[in-house]
């Protein structure tokens, strides 16, 4: 490599294994017999491809999670940083986003194929990472939600009814007669919305009557659903199209598009200061993304096969494979 080579970035700066990252710089030698080796922290990390002011890597399996290094043969005086996550909770089946409460406590699914009635619904992940099993009894457990006052929401799919949970893990019937019932948001108010994957948004009041909203595109996998602090509902729906649309609900009901450049958008949530975040669930281009001031989408994590995302109130998030949690600390 020759003295001259310098890194300058790595991008995105968080990642778990498998996900792809970049390392930018100047004077990278690839026109050699072989690519050159990069390493992040103690593992040799595989080159997918290299050029003189780039190399992507795959980010291998760590044994521990934080702050690793990444170093490129011959490069001696200079290294990169990327944030990894190892796997928080594990042995999972999770369709959508999961849940913080106030306390940092983590909820889980298992929500198993259609019509399965698995022998527990809904893990409780402690700050420690402890976990415990929650309720059971829910057939396919699909998204959660907290309301104003703290209490757990979660609907079934199945069933099309969205139950409330005490905090002993009793439940009870709080809305039916929702369809396909996916992705759940609650407005400040304790308005309660419901996305329904067949193509209805619906409106439940603190008493469980519920009104349709609006009206989107079917999906074939789930609505996902997220509040901003303006009050717009903002919602991804997967479709069998090339890209899928990120919709804007006003409070009237008013649809529009927010933005239509992912190619399989899932997990949506946003964070402490407002904005708004996106899983990308598309091959290749898998990870987390910030909608910037701008609207366009900026990556911010690297990872495969993501389905959903959790902001603890009290610091750092939580991004989900169908299998698998991976929890990061503040960024």
């Amino acid at each position: 490599m020759s003295s001259q080579a310098h890194i300058t970035s790595v991008r995105p700066r968080a990642a778990i294994e498998g996900g792809r990252i970049t390392i930018e710089g100047t004077g990278f030698v690839v026109d050699g017999p072989t690519l050159p080796q990069v390493w992040i922290g103690e593992e040799r990390a595989r080159v997918v491809f290299a050029s003189s002011t780039a190399i992507g890597v795959i980010v291998p399996v760590l044994q521990e999670g934080g702050r690793a290094a990444v170093r490129v043969e011959g490069v001696s005086r200079d290294t990169g940083e990327v944030d990894i996550a190892a796997p928080f909770a594990t042995g999972l089946h999770q369709v959508d986003n999961p849940a913080f409460d106030a306390e940092g406590n983590l909820y889980v699914t298992y929500s198993g194929t259609r019509g399965q009635e698995v022998p527990v619904s809904i893990f409780r992940v402690r700050p420690n990472g402890t976990r415990e099993t929650f309720l059971s009894g829910i057939v396919n457990p699909t998204s959660m939600a907290v309301d104003p006052e703290g209490r757990l929401y979660v609907s079934s799919r199945f069933e099309g009814t969205v139950y409330r949970v005490a905090d002993d893990g009793s439940l009870a019937p709080f809305a039916t007669d929702l369809g396909v019932a996916c992705g759940l948001a609650f407005s400040p108010d304790g308005t309660l919305f419901v996305g329904d994957r067949s193509g209805t948004i619906f409106k439940v009041d603190r008493q469980g009557h519920a009104l349709a909203f609006a009206t989107l595109p079917p999906s074939v996998a789930a609505f996902h659903l997220a509040l901003a602090p303006d009050g717009a509902l903002h919602v991804t729906a997967p479709t069998l199209s090339a890209y899928d649309a990120i919709y804007r609900i006003e409070a009237d009901g008013a649809v529009s598009v927010r933005y239509e450049g992912f190619g399989r958008p899932q997990g949506i949530a946003v964070d402490r200061a407002g904005t708004l975040f996106v899983v990308e669930a598309l091959a290749g281009s898998s990870g987390l993304y910030r909608l910037t001031p701008n609207g366009l989408p900026e990556l911010v994590l690297s990872g495969p096969n993501l389905i959903g995302v959790a902001f603890d109130p009290r610091g750092g998030y939580v991004v989900c494979s169908n299998e698998t949690a991976y929890r990061f600390s503040e960024r």
